[in-house]
């Protein structure tokens, strides 16, 4: 069989044409899968990632007990804390973390439908893309397709906690103040929409830590389609 590269036969195997392959002990390559393989291991790979990545973190110290994803105070707050905990002002510093991490907590398990639906709507270019890609290349289909929505979706849900916190507000009122001079970015002038930045920040990084296991080791999976499909791409 012709060895050709995947840029010139993925467009075949992605649009249905079958390539044969002879049954052989030895690991397939990518041109002698078929779409039907590439697809259905592809969205499984998908799926996977992100339910293990929901599942992980919107659960009670999901951020708050993984020093990976867990959400620091902003940097204004994090370059006074020394002087804050030295005039008494440590356990509100605490309760802001503490906070902050509950919300991102609270707020992932509101991913699932949009991530599914992201996958259940691959088009042909999606799945060439990830074939083709790296390492996160999985992690960058989410970003690309979900990551807007999905901050849309998280908001109200870290503004519901976060308000309940007075440092909170007064960061807020301070922090917009100084965005107003030019002297911070605007988005990290809310302590909200900086936390639904972290806690987005958190589930892409802990999907794209589940595609590397995958590519890395597909047979650890127990799926037969996934070894196969993603043990062809190493």
């Amino acid at each position: 069989m012709d060895r050709r590269k995947f840029n010139s036969i993925g467009p075949l195997v992605l649009m249905g044409v079958p390539l044969l392959h002879p049954c052989m002990a030895r690991a397939i390559t990518l041109d002698e899968l078929t779409q039907g393989e590439a697809a259905r291991a592809l969205k499984a790979a998908l799926e996977r990632g992100a339910r293990s990545a929901i599942g992980q973190l919107g659960q009670l110290n999901g951020f708050l007990g993984n020093e990976r994803v867990r959400i620091p105070l902003p940097r204004q707050l994090q370059d006074a804390e020394p002087m804050l905990r030295t005039f008494g002002q440590g356990g509100r510093l605490d309760e802001l973390v503490t906070t902050m991490n509950r919300a991102a907590e609270a707020a992932v398990p509101m991913a699932q439908e949009l991530m599914l639906g992201a996958v259940r709507n691959m088009s042909v270019a999606d799945a060439k893309k990830i074939l083709g890609g790296g390492e996160t290349s999985v992690t960058s289909f989410f970003v690309d397709k979900t990551r807007v929505p999905l901050g849309q979706k998280f908001l109200p849900i870290v503004t519901r906690s976060t308000e309940k916190v007075g440092l909170a507000a007064q960061y807020n009122h301070i922090a917009s103040k100084a965005a107003d001079f030019g002297l911070l970015p605007r988005e990290n002038a809310s302590i909200e929409r900086y936390v639904t930045g972290k806690a987005l920040d958190g589930l892409y990084y802990v999907v794209g830590e589940e595609e590397r296991k995958i590519r890395r080791d597909p047979a650890a999976t127990g799926s037969a389609l996934l070894s196969k499909v993603f043990g062809a791409l190493r």
